[in-house]
């Protein structure tokens, strides 16, 4: 079956006890057991739900998956593979990556002994530089955020297997619909259910999706073991979210190209970030590795400094100034106050993320309007 097929179906089959093609949402804590010491499909929440399995079933079908596992936030999915580590281990991540990623690197898995360096994905050779004896766990963004690098996902995977390393991908970005990085060579795939698989700004979630079912064990058991779940009528949102995640990320991305092209000929615009624009240099390997489009993210550079560019972002009507991203409605937002403020000063201007720098996350609304807005907000950051 195609993809739009299976995110309608897969994981949402009709409920047995009453017809409903709409799965129930079980908002129970616990499950009545057949006997002392005999154990059904479920026993309680925490361990498994069937609201949370459906949609568990849907996402490791769309990313090629042995299984799934929903987490109460993009954070705390990441946050369990992180605890795949043992002092002494080393996390490579790219330099092109979420704030909060970040964050949880270097202020939380450092200071447990968990060794942490940043080097850039998107350029191989420095990458494999960045190699440790102890590395053990690769991380990459593709496209980064707030940049948009793209990375070669199976030329990243070689390396990490090199080294005795598994390789995670955050691909919230691209989504399953764009790029399926499992297919590809990697290990782990991650993404931030609040945004695309969501889309609606409306739910709070995280998810992994393997190849591996060792793998899978492992992360469960960590899951588990913590407890950071999605609860049920989350994963009822985000279920009903993936059934029109290829319509609605197909259409965003169709906007996007346009208003990439539209700011890259405006004088008040120092350079746009888009890879659909054939003077990205990750164009050529995002026209292989992506799905016939290149994502409905937009960054740019004013032609200014931090208090043009939020200047900028406080003058629109129709972008909301918001962090996240991925919804139906279009956000902007000024990374250097925003969403990667967790970044040292130094770290951030050495990784390229600039005082001038936007970011746009284009919505579902008409192509002339979003122009229209960001044309009267530039007049009015930049004169």
């Amino acid at each position: 079956m195609h993809f739009r097929t299976r995110a309608i179906h897969v994981g949402n089959e009709p409920d047995p006890a009453t017809g409903a093609v709409v799965p129930p949402i079980h908002v129970t804590s616990t499950f009545v057991q057949p006997g002392a010491g005999q154990w059904g499909q479920f026993d309680y929440s925490r361990s498994g739900n069937p609201t949370r399995k459906a949609l568990e079933t849907t996402l490791a079908d769309l990313e090629s998956g042995c299984g799934a596992l929903a987490f109460a936030s993009g954070m705390a999915a990441i946050h369990c593979a992180t605890l795949l580590l043992r002092p002494g281990d080393h996390i490579l991540a790219g330099s092109d990556i979420y704030g909060g990623a970040y964050r949880l690197f270097h202020k939380i898995a450092a200071p447990a002994g968990i060794e942490v360096s940043l080097a850039p994905s998107s350029d191989l050779e420095a990458f494999q530089a960045a190699f440790r004896p102890n590395t053990r766990l690769v991380w990459i963004e593709t496209p980064g955020n707030p940049l948009l690098s793209i990375s070669d996902i199976a030329a990243c995977a070689e390396l990490a297997h090199r080294h005795g390393a598994l390789l995670g991908v955050d691909n919230t970005l691209a989504t399953p619909v764009l790029t399926r990085p499992l297919e590809l060579g990697a290990d782990i795939v991650m993404h931030s259910a609040t945004k695309y698989l969501g889309g609606h700004s409306d739910l709070l979630g995280g998810a992994l999706i393997v190849k591996a079912p060792e793998l899978w064990k492992r992360l469960y058991f960590i899951q588990n073991a913590t407890g950071a779940v999605m609860g049920p009528w989350e994963a009822f949102l985000c279920s009903r979210g993936l059934k029109t995640l290829e319509i609605r990320v197909t259409e965003q991305c169709r906007t996007a190209a346009g208003l990439a092209a539209y700011l890259a000929k405006d004088r008040r615009v120092a350079r746009v970030l888009y890879p659909g624009l054939p003077n990205h240099p990750g164009h050529a390997l995002a026209a292989r590795q992506m799905h016939g489009q290149f994502g409905a993210m937009v960054s740019f550079e004013v032609a200014g400094d931090l208090e043009a560019a939020k200047r900028l972002v406080q003058s629109t009507k129709l972008f909301s100034l918001a962090v996240s991203l991925g919804a139906v409605e279009s956000l902007i937002e000024q990374p250097a106050l925003m969403s990667h403020a967790s970044y040292d000063r130094a770290d951030r201007l050495a990784h390229g993320i600039a005082d001038g720098l936007v970011r746009l996350s284009v919505g579902l609304e008409h192509p002339e309007d979003l122009q229209a807005d960001l044309d009267q907000a530039l007049a009015l950051a930049v004169p």
